[in-house]
């Protein structure tokens, strides 16, 4: 018997002489289900505690399998909702961003409230999608591709040539269903993850404007401004985050 199947044997053992057994499946998946719908009432009602009973050991260091569980729990969540129809890319940053999170986390405490805002926070965007209008498949194409090319230039011709309509038909159909013209929505998305990036990681608005494929910094500024009402360093002097655990302020 090879060293691994010896510890897999003998963790087996060990949990049947302390009746440890994990979670049922389809309790497990009843709760993922009640994200991916956005039922609210339901996730409260059937989300436990990360390590409690049945959840399984990682690590023995409490904290750091506090913090395996979570970002297993993050992964799962994003799936079933991308499943359920939020954006890839809102669905993936939010992982991002909570993963980070919960990096930072020094406490089994702070876990355990960042665990708990995760899960409620993919739970709400999963309830306003429900209640929202349902896109056709060019729409969502459209939006999957800007999704993956934000940090490019992109035309509504290169849009329209890669999932094989005429600009002008997809510029129409866009318009109708999402209400706004591609090239605001595009602006729209580019600054919400400059956003995300301005809260939450070390790069300075100057490289966050490059990334993001704004044609200069003058024009992320401007650009920013007009839809926060506020520059990126402003935004930045305001909302990022310092300390993940008390969620407090830099000024």
């Amino acid at each position: 018997m090879s060293q691994s199947e010896k510890e897999l044997t003998y963790k087996a053992f060990m949990n049947r002489e302390y009746a440890f057994k994990h979670s049922p499946f389809e309790q497990e998946f009843e709760f993922y289900d009640y994200v991916k719908l956005g039922d609210i009432d339901g996730v409260k009602k059937h989300m436990t505690p990360l390590g409690s009973n049945g959840s399984g050991i990682l690590s023995e260091d409490g904290l750091r399998n506090l913090k395996y569980h979570f970002v297993i729990t993050i992964a799962l969540i994003t799936r079933f909702c991308v499943e359920g129809g939020m954006e890839m890319e809102t669905a993936y940053t939010m992982s991002d961003l909570y993963i980070l999170k919960g990096d930072k986390c020094v406490s089994p405490g702070e876990i355990h409230r960042l665990h708990e805002e995760a899960v409620m926070e993919f739970t709400r965007q999963m309830n306003r999608l429900a209640h929202g209008m349902v896109y056709s498949k060019p729409v969502i194409m459209t939006m999957d591709y800007i999704y993956d090319n934000l940090h490019s230039k992109i035309s509504e011709k290169e849009i329209a040539e890669h999932i094989s309509l005429s600009a002008s038909y997809l510029s129409r159909l866009f318009r109708k269903e999402v209400g706004v013209t591609i090239s605001t929505y595009i602006a729209v998305k580019r600054i919400e993850t400059a956003q995300n990036m301005l809260k939450y990681s070390d790069y300075s608005p100057v490289d966050i404007g490059n990334y993001l494929a704004f044609n200069s910094h003058s024009h992320f500024i401007s650009t920013f401004k007009k839809y926060t009402g506020m520059t990126p360093n402003e935004f930045r002097r305001k909302y990022y985050r310092s300390n993940w655990g008390n969620n407090g302020t830099k000024s």
